[in-house]
């Protein structure tokens, strides 16, 4: 069990992010033990054929099977972190810190696998260069065709649980983000198999942050990382992987021309003048379109300021697929 001890200040810190480097790091996993996660075969039966080898070996290496993944592959998970800043980031990782995670793999390691961990740690400038560059190239081999698919998916699960916290407050969100995490009294337990600590989180807050391809729940404690949750995502299905149609073909088929694109318009919170404006509609055909995506909890309204807005619900956003 790992327990993240919240102050006052910790609650009003809770935020969501996503994180590309845990997805890759739990998709070289997936990848070296295919047997274990059947929700992936799908994508798996894509992927694997373009997997580069060489670079797959070392990330291999340093993630491992299961249990521990060295903290310096997943930077402060956030909202709008991409790809391209996390590789970056791993290009400029602090070395110290690094070393010990290497370590750390060391000492649950033994023969050939060891020895090889330990002449990473013993050039750590040099193995900094060469982790970056095979992260580069396995997400670009296995991961960047499908990243469209599973940024949505992990959106989509933000979605849902940024609005029930609304609905239901936060204690009933945690409570319902996977079976092993649960809400206590200022705190968030988590239970794991191979780890126990209490952590107090100090003011700093905790990142709640979806997984596609991890099947189990993870945790960051070790300082100076952001405290951070990892949850798997809703709707994860073995075809999560497949290219989605058109949306807004799909949408037409299943809304309707005029509602698709009403729906589709609401990229931004926009008036009922500006979304008729946007599709080139009268105001009032915009209104009865908005009225019956409301209808459908699709859309929702709120006032900002003079005016009154409309904005896609977690549901609309899942249909609408970004």
């Amino acid at each position: 069990m790992v327990e993240f001890r919240l102050t006052p200040d910790d609650l009003s810190a809770i935020r969501f992010g996503v994180s590309p480097g845990h997805e890759l790091a739990h998709a070289v996993r997936v990848l070296g033990r295919p047997q274990y996660h059947p929700l992936q075969w799908g994508w798996l039966r894509q992927a694997r054929h373009r997997v580069p080898a060489r670079a797959f070996d070392l990330l291999r290496l340093l993630v491992g099977p299961d249990g521990y993944l060295p903290d310096f592959l997943t930077s402060t998970p956030g909202w709008d972190l991409g790809p391209v800043e996390e590789v970056e980031r791993l290009r400029e990782t602090a070395l110290e810190p690094m070393r010990v995670d290497l370590h750390k793999r060391v000492a649950r390691t033994s023969g050939t696998e060891q020895r090889l961990l330990r002449a990473l740690a013993d050039d750590l400038p040099r193995t900094r260069s060469a982790v970056a560059d095979a992260w580069q190239q396995v997400w670009d081999a296995v991961l960047a065709p499908y990243w469209p698919q599973l940024e949505r998916l992990l959106r989509a699960d933000i979605g849902v649980r940024s609005r029930r916290t609304t609905t239901h407050g936060l204690a009933a969100m945690v409570d319902t983000l996977n079976d092993a995490v649960t809400w206590g009294s200022h705190a968030v337990h988590v239970r794991l198999r191979l780890h126990h600590e209490v952590l107090d989180c100090a003011g700093s807050g905790l990142v709640l942050t979806p997984s596609v391809m991890a099947p189990r729940c993870a945790v960051v404690t070790e300082p100076p990382a952001q405290p951070t949750l990892f949850y798997p995502a809703l709707g994860v299905s073995e075809r999560w992987s497949d290219t989605a149609a058109d949306p807004t073909q799909a949408l037409a088929g299943l809304l309707g021309a005029g509602r698709a694109g009403v729906l589709l318009a609401l990229r931004a919170p926009l008036s009922t003048s500006e979304v008729a404006v946007a599709e080139g509609l009268a105001v009032s055909t915009a209104s009865h379109h908005l009225s019956r995506l409301a209808a459908a909890r699709l859309v929702d309204s709120r006032r900002e300021g003079t005016r009154v807005v409309h904005v896609r619900t977690p549901l609309g956003e899942a249909l609408v697929g970004g």
